[in-house]
């Protein structure tokens, strides 16, 4: 007999945003708002490590560094030393052994330390298809890293959906 989840976890999906009456601020336009500095995800991040490796990779000026985490929006990285908050920067992200890559600028939304100090990041501009290509490529690592079979179709879902937090 197949284990049935008590009704308060289960999780739907939907493409339509939430309704809201007028009284309610709309948190995706002052995420989006480039003078707020104070990150608000809209969309949900993924972790970018895959059975303990990193997948992902950010390269800055010099610097090859792995990501902490990747949303359609933005990421967590290592911070270099020059990062603080405001500073805009380009990337050019990376797959772990692919060639294909996601080009343009982003900014610096806030430091903190974990064991070592990271940045929160936003992205604030793609470079030619960059912003379809991430989006495939969150698709395809949710594919690949769920514990349970799920199609396409629910991976662009949960890719394309809010953030639950």
């Amino acid at each position: 007999m197949p284990y049935r989840f008590p009704s308060f976890l289960t999780v739907s999906f939907s493409h339509q945003a939430p309704k809201r009456d007028k009284a309610t601020p709309d948190k995706t336009r002052a995420a989006s708002n480039a003078s707020n500095l104070n990150e608000r995800r809209v969309h949900k991040r993924f972790v970018t490590n895959l059975h303990g490796d990193p997948c992902f990779w950010a390269f800055i000026g010099d610097e090859r560094l792995p990501l902490d985490d990747l949303s359609l929006k933005g990421f967590a990285l290592p911070a270099p030393l020059m990062f603080t908050p405001g500073a805009q920067f380009y990337f050019i992200l990376q797959r772990e052994g692919e060639s294909d890559t996601v080009r343009g600028r982003a900014e610096v939304t806030g430091v903190f330390r974990k064991d070592s100090l990271s940045a929160g990041c936003r992205i604030i501009q793609f470079e030619g298809d960059s912003k379809k290509r991430l989006h495939d490529w969150l698709v395809a690592h949710v594919i690949h890293s769920a514990t349970v079979q799920i199609s396409e179709k629910e991976a662009v879902a949960i890719v394309s959906g809010h953030s639950l937090v």
